[in-house]
């Protein structure tokens, strides 16, 4: 018998699983707001030089009023960077030439009928510093990923809900310094922390949720975790509608992780950990606090610590080996899935930021394409799913994969002006990434042993946060060609489907606690754990017996 026997007996998915899965996912609802929070916070209205005889009374964008002062392009547009000499005497030439223009000598002025204030109009990011906002958020994405390979080594260590308590106090102080800071760099830096929390918090809430949670219920629980991170991508054009000051925005979703620091302290940690640390009596305490929420108190009395001990023996012979981060590398079978999976969580984070990050450059509402880019999560979400039920992780999370690299590299090649065509293929492909990353949380949980699961989890995310930092660079090279960026993404996720492919299936089967049950399913066999009837009994009242070995059945 092993743990998801445990919870079967204490009620399976019961009352205390819904409670404890609305309370962790309800904070996760706010991260996919701070992911794509520089869509808002950074965009980059119209703008052109400031001419100071023109704009001391009011600032105009009016193109017959600017025309004798700032050159146009061929589309009959301003340019934003440079003017006529002298414009600001009022002594102006009307041909266009390097001889006869010079850059933004007084600064620029902002259209701010859109956005009130950004980061851009703030500090003046544009011209020569317009590739400093995806700068910003590289180091954002840097903060994520340090997070993730740092946090999730601690969580391995003093436990899931630690890690995920402090993750909640730090995305609140760090979000809401943000927003009063006062400088470009004193951002950067603030927004680095937010990154680290957002890592916390990711794979704690994720960790906690499955490891409470019978093998049947996993696939609801992984795609209502999916579908919280969704809701915040449809919720942040709401919020950013209402409130056009980049500030107060920032301040608007970072402060309720105040108050889910405070709850966060009735979030019990994980039995299933506490146990493989060898703190069995206050894993106890926990699975009978959880009998009784789930309306199983009796048969919560009557577990015992030298019951649980006895029934999960494997998990507790592992702690008498320190497992670290070479332990992902240093057998075949776990070798195998942590590479494979460090190739699918880089593309899916490289290409789905890369494509929902620069939401300006298809000339439509930034706040509706937002809107439709987080509302195509819940059928592509839904749909992988079903399909992970039906088919298999492993063809899910490859074909998502592959079908957004199609897409995405078709339309690398699509003209600018068939501004339709490129929108639906960019939604399609972000509903096919969406579902990929619905699948590689679920699928890369279930992959990894119970010993180093957060170490594993922590290193693929660490991998998908370094694709999601290399994806705004990436957005420069279009300065170069347009095709580039869409092009590279697309092949990305193409090659990483097909590496999904040498991965096992983990559909129905029950998490692995051991490394060693890892390479017995990498060499083709089953371990199923049979407990005889003589063993030492789950609960206090049943007679023992005196042949306490258990049996390891091997089904090849």
């Amino acid at each position: 018998m092993g743990f998801n026997d445990l919870l079967q007996t204490i009620g399976g998915l019961g009352r205390f699983q819904v409670l404890n899965t609305a309370v962790l996912l309800f904070p996760m609802i706010f991260m996919a707001s701070h992911n794509f929070l520089q869509n808002f916070t950074a965009a980059v209205p119209v703008h052109r030089c400031r001419i100071p005889e023109l704009d001391n009374a009011s600032v105009s964008f009016n193109i017959s009023h600017i025309t004798p002062f700032i050159p146009v392009d061929d589309n009959l547009k301003s340019k934003s960077c440079i003017r006529f000499k002298n414009a600001e005497l009022g002594l102006w030439t009307n041909v266009t030439s390097s001889n006869n223009t010079e850059s933004c000598k007084d600064g620029w002025v902002y259209d701010k009928s859109i956005f009130i204030s950004t980061i851009i109009t703030e500090w003046d990011l544009v011209c020569d510093l317009r590739k400093m906002r995806q700068v910003a958020q590289s180091i954002y994405m840097a903060g994520v990923l340090v997070g993730a390979f740092i946090l999730g080594n601690l969580s391995d260590r003093f436990g899931r809900k630690t890690i995920l308590t402090g993750s909640y106090l730090m995305m609140a102080v760090s979000g809401t310094c943000v927003a009063f800071l006062p400088n470009f760099v004193t951002y950067c830096t603030f927004r680095c922390l937010c990154g680290i929390a957002f890592s916390g918090i990711t794979l704690n809430t994720i960790s906690l949720c499955l490891e409470w949670t019978p093998p049947k219920g996993r696939n609801v629980i992984g795609t209502l975790f999916a579908y919280s991170f969704t809701c915040g991508q449809l919720l942040l054009p709401g919020f950013a509608y209402g409130i056009r000051e980049w500030r107060w925005l920032q301040f608007t979703i970072s402060s309720p992780y105040y108050v889910f620091f405070l709850t966060s302290w009735f979030v019990p940690e994980s039995a299933r950990w506490l146990i493989v640390k060898g703190r069995s009596l206050h894993a106890l305490r926990n699975l009978q606090r959880v009998a009784w929420i789930n309306g199983k108190k009796e048969e919560g009395e009557k577990l015992s610590e030298k019951a649980l001990i006895a029934h999960m023996q494997s998990e507790l012979s592992s702690i008498k080996q320190s497992h670290s981060f070479l332990d992902l590398f240093h057998t075949p079978g776990m070798r195998r899935i942590t590479i494979c999976l460090m190739l699918v969580w880089f593309s899916t984070g490289f290409a789905f930021y890369g494509l929902g990050m620069d939401l300006q450059k298809f000339g439509i509402s930034i706040f509706l394409l937002q809107f439709v880019f987080g509302g195509i999560d819940l059928p592509a979400k839904l749909g992988g799913a079903i399909l992970m039920s039906c088919i298999g992780r492993r063809v899910t999370q490859s074909g998502s994969l592959i079908l957004a690299g199609v897409a995405l590299l078709c339309n690398a090649f699509i003209p600018q002006d068939l501004k339709i065509v490129r929108i639906v293929l960019a939604t399609f492909g972000k509903g096919c990434l969406a579902s990929s990353f619905c699948c590689a949380y679920l699928y890369s949980s279930e992959l990894f042993p119970t010993v180093i699961r957060q170490s594993g989890m922590g290193v693929v995310a660490m991998n998908a946060r370094l694709g999601s930092m290399v994806a705004p660079l990436v957005l420069m090279l279009s300065e170069i060609s347009t095709i580039f960026p869409p092009a590279i993404y697309g092949v990305a996720a193409i090659l990483s489907g097909i590496a999904a492919v040498f991965l096992s299936e983990t559909c129905n089967l029950q998490l692995p606690d051991t490394i060693e049950e890892v390479e017995a399913r990498y060499k083709g066999k089953d371990i199923h754990r049979i407990i005889p009837k003589e063993e030492v009994p789950l609960t206090q009242n049943q007679p023992q017996a005196h042949s306490p070995k258990r049996l390891l059945v091997e089904t090849v």
